[in-house]
């Protein structure tokens, strides 16, 4: 079985959907992951924000809005009468749904139930399509098999028992239509997979179904070598290693979300990034397998922060990196890079939140200096220890950027800068024309 996702432009117009049903449709056994259609999400976020200052004039307005670019969705998207009947119940049903809650005390959880409604729908419209179409298909429910533990991580034995046990009701059936984003807590409650779920829930089923391959369909073919938004003549780059793609997704390619190449690693299960608007297009396969030394692709991550820190204490002491890093873990704030000299250590985050807690008990032991408006460009490829060369060209590319950090040698995958983000362009162009 192959598990497959579709992200929200690949549903988001009736044309769109009405064009997945060639990409699916093989007789092949295989769970479709969809997304909202494109803008949902963000549309729902705006109601919820709405409703949280009590604004229900303007809540009102915006479901009424969107529920009329749905009125519309539907009117091209179905040809029978009895299908576009059942849809526009749907319809009503999701928003009449939506208009309770500006009758009604708003909470952080009813923002979670508010936020699944774009999924919901994306699946019931498809699913209806695909009857229309006269092929059989089975709507499972995510939120009967999805959940998160007490930590918010996806609760792998429960979703995999209880995936197989859904799948086992239908044993004649071969496309199974699911939602993308959406679960429940541990607590039951309908909850999310944040920012970029769609593609973690494919690779959570993959895992869980022990797929034989995953395909994340997305408007780009494939993981390119560059920033094509940023940079001209990038391409596709036609294979990657797990930790390649990882470093790339946490780094700034915005097509693949962080998070969900771990459990396809986990199992091993190979996951292909495709184009639904070039379907024949080959795109990205991301495997165990590595292609030798080489420079795969750069990417870039911005709203960077660095923290500089000096000690003379820190001279031929022991404990002092650990009393720094004790306070980055109670803070829950991730580090992105360090370097360390005998009496200072710099490093960055991209999360802020809870900076000045941090700066306040650094400065008990050490002076702090903080630099904002920074970027980390990440070199991706196979750099093994023997290698010769990879340095000198990375630097010579760029040699006229003023660099402010380096990390390299920690990971075999990765050599990252550090640079103003005022100079990423410069610095995208310059490593893409001296190494590409």
């Amino acid at each position: 079985m192959k598990v497959l996702k579709f992200g929200g432009t690949s549903v988001g117009t009736a044309k769109r959907m009405q064009a997945l049903v060639d990409l699916i449709n093989d007789g092949n056994p295989k769970i479709v992951v969809l997304s909202a259609m494109s803008g949902t999400t963000n549309h729902l976020v705006e109601i919820a924000a709405s409703l949280f200052e009590h604004n229900n004039e303007k809540a009102t307005a915006l479901i009424n809005q969107l529920e009329n670019k749905y009125k519309e969705v539907i009117k091209e998207l179905y040809k029978t009468v009895p299908c576009l009947n059942k849809a526009e119940e749907l319809i009503k049903s999701h928003f009449d749904y939506l208009r309770m809650f500006t009758i009604d005390l708003f909470t952080v959880n009813e923002e979670r139930t508010v936020l699944a409604q774009g999924e919901l729908i994306s699946t019931a419209l498809f699913h209806y399509y695909l009857e229309e179409q006269n092929i059989d298909s089975v709507l499972l429910p995510a939120l009967n098999f999805m959940r998160t533990d007490q930590n918010e991580e996806p609760d792998m034995k429960y979703i995999e028992m209880n995936c197989r046990t859904e799948l086992a009701k239908y044993p004649n059936g071969k496309l199974f239509i699911t939602q993308g984003y959406i679960c429940r807590n541990s607590f039951g409650e309908i909850d999310n997979l944040k920012r970029g779920g769609s593609d973690y829930s494919a690779t959570i089923i993959g895992a869980a179904v022990k797929a034989r391959e995953i395909e994340i369909w997305t408007d780009i073919d494939g993981m390119h070598n560059n920033d094509p938004r940023i940079v001209e003549n990038t391409h596709p780059i036609s294979e990657l290693s797990f930790d390649e793609a990882a470093e790339l997704a946490y780094f700034g390619a915005k097509i693949l979300h962080p998070t969900c190449i771990l459990p396809a690693q986990m199992n091993n299960i190979p996951v292909r990034l495709l184009n639904t608007m070039q379907p024949s297009a080959k795109g990205t396969l991301i495997s165990s397998k590595t292609t030798g030394d080489s420079i795969k692709a750069v990417a870039a991550k911005d709203g960077i922060t660095a923290i500089n820190i000096k000690s003379a204490r820190m001279l031929l002491a022991y404990g002092f990196l650990r009393a720094v890093f004790e306070i980055f873990e109670r803070y829950k704030t991730p580090i992105d890079m360090i370097t360390t000299s005998e009496v200072a250590v710099s490093l960055t985050i991209d999360n802020t939140k809870n900076i000045d807690l941090i700066v306040n008990e650094l400065k008990e032991f050490c002076s702090v200096e903080i630099d904002t408006d920074l970027t980390i460009v990440c070199i991706v490829g196979s750099f093994t220890a023997e290698k010769q060369g990879y340095a000198v060209s990375i630097f010579e590319a760029l040699k006229n950027i003023p660099i402010r950090m380096i990390s390299y040698g920690g990971s075999e995958n990765n050599i990252s800068i550090l640079v103003d983000t005022k100079l990423k362009k410069d610095a995208l162009v310059a490593l893409n024309n001296g190494l590409f």
